[in-house]
């Protein structure tokens, strides 16, 4: 089998982005139009690719894990996110340019500046060569330009520090940064205003009147939440459990120009594992116990430190890094999930939020973080919501989001009860009455008891609302009642991974991206067989019509056996053919020759090597479906067919 050099040719953006844009990955949208930043179209292989990856998504999670799918509405009405808290916290920092009134996002400003003189200073001290932006690249990418100039080191290890724990400042302390470092708008060298805080919620209104505020939800988790009780009871009224939705959000980001990377309009895939707040263990925790992944935690960063440290994710929770098993299990889920699909392990590491940086409902949460040539990327998200949703929106609607649990034993207690009477107390103080029975409901038992005990001796002083009550024993009597408890009444948590599939599409597009040894111009996604767009390529040697029942069978019969295959017919040579959907990512093509006519064989191709193997068509066939399927690799189909040694076996 043929050794491959992937790596000979360094990555190249720009030949990547000239690949996806000539083969119709995805393009802006409204092109004709001048577009508008932040939305994209996919074409057939982007479409194609996104299709397969969330495919592979609902069997590794949805099926395997056994959760419940929804898909809830976009259109939310104000109300909804007014109650979650997205309203008055979903936002993000920007700054303006003072003389232009340009827009940018504070901290990407604050990010791209220092890095930029950073990479000055290392090319200055001969650490590392800057690369050429291609101009048409320069154009779109609007990036801080690198002047080469040494720094101090003190100020040097000041950057690393600040870009370590950047999402952990605040918008102020954010513009004490632009201040303190003169950091200017990189397109006209102005200086920026203080940072202002910016919704990204899509405002919108529901009917013709105008009178129902909404928003296009920029997340789909409250439609899990709000369908709580139906899910419960779909359930059986048991926890734990998992609900799952693939559907579109929508942000209405700052300043969106990185690709896919930072779009408007994205489809998500998003989990709500309702879990006992006790009880956060997980059934298969033991299965992925030993897996090690790569953990970045948010002492190591507030530190001023990006270094990762290698642990399994048993240890992690032992030593509570990670803050319990059900996390730590979706953590491992997660790692897996992106490995499978093609994500480079060596390129992948799971950031955990600081302090400052912590969405509003947050107790805990972690990104998985792909690194690509902007840097580090969050892909996932997997926060620990605790029951932050279900108890505001139970509060807001008062209907009960709750779990009512029988208990195995009963819980038998005994508490002080407070008893008015009252049409006494009415008569005693009136209007007052509901102020001095609502403080004395809200005693806690040692408060009720020490009451008991001076009105024993024949009355007790209450204070409220800044008011003095007198009660005797013929206005509240307190006894100690006896209860038995045999339901169990919580709000459950939840445990949410969160997938932005546009960020991991292209991240898998970078991670596959490489260029034949012998001809740069040559270009390869290597997409595992599980996602490519097209699984075969059939290649008929001839347009002639002998060959025309030979393309049908082998068609139909990939067809029949759920494989997708294009036929490529067209009149340039098979090495052209084969080079030009290598640029799809199709991992096998087979052709048919004259020896297929006569013979009924036919060759096989593997994309990455271009290695060929031969035999009869209904054995490649079932070779090539087992391929597709993962059940067997390369290597094992080189030990079921004989190598093709590129000359036809006709007479």
């Amino acid at each position: 089998m043929s050794v491959v050099n992937k790596s000979v040719h360094p990555f190249d953006k720009s030949r990547l982005d000239a690949l996806l844009n000539r083969r119709f990955f995805y393009a802006p949208a409204f092109e004709i139009y001048g577009g508008v930043a932040g939305l994209y179209d996919y074409g057939p292989p982007g479409s194609s690719l996104q299709a397969n990856i969330m495919a592979e998504w609902r069997k590794h999670f949805i099926i395997e894990d056994h959760m419940l799918e929804l898909d809830t509405t976009i259109m939310t009405p104000a109300p909804v996110f007014e109650t979650s808290g997205h309203v008055a916290r979903f936002a993000d920092w920007m700054v303006k340019d003072t003389k232009t009134g340009d827009v940018l996002r504070a901290d990407h400003l604050v990010k791209n500046v220092l890095e930029a003189r950073l990479a000055g200073d290392r090319e200055a001290r001969g650490l590392a060569a800057q690369p050429k932006d291609d101009e048409k690249d320069k154009k779109r990418k609007k990036k801080a330009k690198t002047v080469v100039v040494q720094l101090s080191d003190e100020l040097v290890k000041e950057f690393e520090s600040i870009l370590a724990q950047l999402d952990n400042y605040s918008g102020p302390e954010i513009g004490e940064l632009c201040r303190k470092y003169d950091i200017r708008n990189p397109d006209t060298d102005n200086e920026v205003g203080e940072p202002q805080q910016f919704n990204l919620m899509f405002a919108s209104s529901i009917g013709p009147t105008g009178q129902h505020p909404g928003y296009l939800r920029p997340e789909t988790a409250q439609g899990h939440f709000l369908n709580f009780s139906r899910l419960l009871e779909f359930n059986n009224g048991r926890v734990p459990f998992a609900s799952a939705q693939i559907g579109r959000s929508f942000r209405n980001e700052i300043s969106p120009r990185a690709g896919l990377l930072r779009v408007r309009e994205f489809t998500m895939g998003e989990i709500e594992h309702f879990v006992d707040p006790e009880d956060k263990s997980h059934e298969k925790f033991r299965e992925v116990r030993d897996t090690v992944l790569s953990l970045l935690d948010r002492h190591v960063q507030v530190s001023g430190s990006t270094q990762v440290t290698q642990m399994t994710i048993g240890e992690a929770v032992d030593k509570s890094i990670v803050a319990n098993e059900t996390l730590g299990y979706f953590l491992v889920r997660i790692h897996l999930f992106l490995i499978k699909i093609g994500i480079n392990p060596k390129r992948l590491r799971f950031r955990q939020h600081m302090a400052n940086e912590m969405a509003h409902y947050a107790a805990d949460c972690w990104d998985a973080e792909i690194e690509n040539a902007t840097g580090w990327t969050e892909c996932v998200g997997c926060a620990d919501r605790a029951a932050y949703d279900l108890s505001v929106h139970s509060a807001r609607t008062g209907q009960p989001l709750v779990v009512r649990q029988a208990l195995k034993e009963p819980i038998i207690t005994e508490k002080e009860v407070p008893e008015f009477n009252k049409k006494v107390v009415g008569k005693t103080y009136g209007r007052d009455a509901g102020v001095l029975q609502k403080a004395v409901n809200e005693m806690n038992e040692s408060q009720l008891t020490r009451l008991k005990g001076e009105l024993a001796q024949g009355q007790a002083t209450v204070s409220a609302e800044g008011k003095q009550f007198t009660i005797t024993p013929d206005l509240l009597t307190i006894e100690r009642k006896t209860f038995k408890q045999s339901i169990r009444e919580f709000t459950p948590n939840v445990i949410e991974p969160s997938f932005g599939f546009g960020r991991i599409l292209y991240t898998l597009l970078e991670h596959s991206f490489w260029c034949r040894e012998q001809d740069i111009e040559r270009g390869v996604l290597s997409l595992p067989p599980v996602v490519a767009p097209t699984k075969v390529l059939i290649v008929p040697l001839s347009a002639k019509e002998e060959f025309n029942p030979l393309v049908q069978e082998v068609s139909t019969k990939l067809r029949k056996a759920g494989i997708f295959s294009r036929v490529d017919d067209s009149n340039t040579s098979i090495g052209k053919r084969y080079a030009r959907n290598d640029e799809l990512g199709t991992p096998f093509g087979v052709t048919l020759d004259f020896a297929s006519v006569q013979n009924r064989t036919m060759t096989l191709r593997e994309r990455d090597t271009t290695d060929q193997l031969i035999g009869p068509i209904d054995d490649v066939i079932t070779v090539l479906t087992e391929l597709v399927q993962g059940t067997i690799d390369w290597p094992a189909a080189c030990n079921r067919l004989p190598a093709y040694d590129g000359v036809q076996a006709v007479d």
